[in-house]
């Protein structure tokens, strides 16, 4: 897996070198996180197949999260990858997209989006014949389930409204940003986040293969003009975000025909959501009526353009300070990392509570004995270059010692790069380093590589809670954490020691 730096994602492009798309993954323990300071969402990257068929647990069917499960051509998966980041992967069929460049344009164009309406796109993978997304993963299921096939309540009117506006919104972003086609829009394209906002899926940016239909609804909800020609227009994504309106007016599925039918007749009332019970503005219903009728006029040149459809929309808005989770009815992921199970050591407590001093104290005092065993070396290797690079940590360790911390990370950075010796220790302290001087994604990369040469050890998972504590991942902070904790305690149950 590989991430690709700002400046590799500024030279590199498929169509001149598909090869060189290569890159090292944000979260892979040899490169470095790269996320976007003002979204945090992880750059585009190119990913291996072998690693997305670990993080969906080899493509399980218990990890299918696209409607009509295993029925669908093209299956959605839930995965997790190794630093506990859970993703969105689309599977292609086999030879959607037989030219893997052309697959590879398409993709980098629609990761070069990134919008908080959106659920964006991270990463791609040409492996073979097989072609697959990668997406952020948003845990709150689609618009389809919450107003078709909803259990403790259905949505409420203003939450319908901030739908509407959302995607409305993403739509208007892509249009700006040079895609404005997006395929089969309808109300499985519509996800909330883990703060019940809803994005519209990256998925649908892409068509499902090379030449294959934009639509695979009902030819009932599809736009008149692609059943004449085939094409899709950005006035037939218009027409498509005017039956998700009808969706969000009614609670219902219903064939568009039918709808202008009602708004013809005036019966307004009879198309609104019965399940609303009568909890909506009447002239906030009429809008959105009108806006809806629009999109779906039979010429396209008289549908609203997606600037219209958020002018229309945004004056709508009555509870803009309201949380989205709450107007969903569903409970908000926790943003502070849990309490752990476990009783936490030394440690462990200066991890949960992000204390770096305490940290940099314990590191000191325990310098290398859990690097027991973790090298070999043969007389041979006690080289000038074996004494050179052991001056080099030694100097790490003096730096380290008395606070210096960027003369740490130039040290040990030169013990690590001549790589005949690997130390788990080095690698913790200078992960401690990047964080203090404020480098989070280079210290959870240095934590996984501690990992990485000596796996069960329990400081590694601690600084890769802090890490990821750092970056605002504070789940996954949390988990690793209890991670930890669980090693520590099988440590002292006669375990190698933290």
């Amino acid at each position: 897996m590989g991430c690709c730096s700002s400046s590799i994602l500024a030279e590199t492009h498929p169509e001149k070198d598909h090869k060189k798309t290569h890159q090292q993954h944000p979260l892979n323990p040899s490169g470095s996180i790269v996320l976007d300071p003002a979204t945090g969402i992880p750059s585009f990257c190119e990913f291996s197949f072998p690693d997305l068929k670990t993080a969906t647990n080899n493509f399980s069917p218990d990890n299918i999260v696209s409607e009509s499960g295993e029925k669908a051509p093209n299956l959605v998966y839930k995965g997790r990858l190794q630093n506990r980041r859970w993703i969105a992967v689309k599977k292609f069929t086999k030879m959607a997209w037989p030219d893997p460049k052309q697959f590879a344009e398409e993709a980098w164009g629609v990761g070069k989006l990134r919008h908080k309406k959106l659920a964006n796109l991270i990463g791609y993978c040409c492996d073979g014949d097989e072609r697959l997304l990668v997406a952020e993963y948003m845990p709150n299921d689609t618009l389809a389930k919450h107003l078709f096939h909803w259990e403790n309540q259905t949505i409420e009117w203003a939450m319908r409204l901030r739908v509407a506006l959302y995607i409305a919104e993403a739509l208007d972003y892509c249009s700006s940003e040079g895609r404005p086609l997006y395929h089969d829009l309808n109300a499985y394209r519509v996800l909330f986040d883990e703060d019940g906002d809803p994005r519209l899926s990256c998925f649908g940016l892409m068509k499902n293969s090379r030449d294959g239909k934009s639509y695979s609804t009902n030819l009932a909800y599809t736009p008149p003009e692609y059943l004449r020609n085939g094409r899709v227009t950005p006035e037939s994504v218009i027409y498509s975000f005017g039956t998700v309106l009808l969706d969000l007016l009614s609670g219902k599925h219903i064939p568009p025909s039918h709808a202008i039918d009602m708004i013809r007749g005036k019966n307004i009332t009879l198309l609104m959501d019965s399940h609303l019970e009568g909890n909506f503005s009447t002239e906030e219903a009429t809008v959105v009526v009108g806006l809806a009728s629009q999109c779906l006029q039979y010429e396209p040149r008289e549908r609203p353009s997606t600037k219209d459809l958020v002018t229309t929309l945004a004056p709508l808005q009555t509870k803009p300070d309201v949380p989205s989770y709450v107007m969903l009815g569903i409970s908000k992921h926790e943003e502070a990392p849990a309490t752990p199970q476990r009783p936490l050591s030394p440690m462990g407590e200066a991890c949960s509570r992000m204390d770096l001093t305490a940290i940099h104290q314990i590191l000191v005092m325990t310098h290398y004995k859990d690097d027991e065993g973790t090298n070999e070396l043969s007389f041979q290797e006690w080289t000038q270059q074996m004494r050179d690079m052991l001056e080099s940590r030694k100097r790490g360790d003096f730096a380290f010692r008395d606070k210096d911390f960027k003369t740490a990370i130039d040290c040990y950075s030169q013990f690590i790069d001549v790589g005949t010796m690997v130390s788990p220790t080095v690698f913790a302290r200078r992960s401690l380093c990047f964080l203090l001087c404020d480098q989070p994604d280079a210290a959870l990369r240095d934590a996984m590589q501690a990992q990485c040469v000596y796996p069960d050890w329990p400081t590694a998972f601690y600084m890769q809670s802090v890490a990821l504590a750092k970056l605002d991942m504070h789940n996954d902070a949390a988990d690793m954490l209890n991670e930890a904790a669980a090693l520590e305690e099988k440590k002292q149950r006669g375990g190698k020691g933290s």
